[in-house]
């Protein structure tokens, strides 16, 4: 029995082998926790296939990031799930943004198709939208961007554009904070 357990490495033996680059490594880790992960998201998430690829995004993330697993913040399968949790909590919050609240009025662009008056007035305001982000600063910009039309968490925009989070919070509430400024004398 002894030496069935040496032929199994550890979760941490797992995620050294990943950091140094061994795919083989990354497929154990999936067998051992891909099942637990997807039930895990599925809580969050009511397709599983959405529950399945956001297990994919988790694993395909803690490949990326192993050399950044620091054993001494937890174990393996806790910081799996945190990162499970996250995406999925990241998931949930971008479909709830897609989708208009219930009894909504239709959005202007389709509204407007038979009133040119109206197509004109949308044109307009998407006219001054573009403008006032035009206005923002490059880094600024480059954030709210992400953010809003890549569905990025605010963590994954700090190592796409690798600048601390904390100065990604800041550039979107700063962008935010502009174009309030700027769009509230339109209207």
């Amino acid at each position: 029995m002894a030496d069935a357990s040496k032929a199994q490495p550890s979760d941490r033996q797992l995620v050294a082998a990943m950091a140094a680059g061994d795919a083989q490594a990354l497929h154990a880790l999936t067998l051992r926790y891909a099942r637990m992960l997807t039930a895990l998201v599925l809580r969050f998430c009511a397709q599983e296939a959405d529950a399945e690829e956001t297990v994919a995004d988790v694993l395909w993330q803690a490949w990326s990031e192993a050399k950044s697993y620091d054993p001494a913040r937890g174990s393996v399968a806790a910081w799996l799930v945190t990162l499970a949790r996250s995406r999925a909590i990241d998931r949930l919050r971008a479909r709830q943004a897609r989708q208009p609240p219930a009894g909504a009025a239709p959005p202007a662009a389709a509204a407007s198709a038979g009133d040119p008056a109206a197509a004109l007035d949308a044109a307009q305001q998407a006219q001054i939208v573009r403008t006032a982000l035009a206005a923002l600063d490059a880094g600024e910009r480059a954030a709210l961007e992400l953010a809003y039309f890549s569905d990025l968490s605010q963590s994954q925009i700090a190592q796409r554009l690798g600048i601390p989070l904390g100065t990604v919070k800041t550039r979107i509430r700063t962008a935010m904070i502009k174009l309030r400024q700027a769009l509230s004398g339109q209207r």
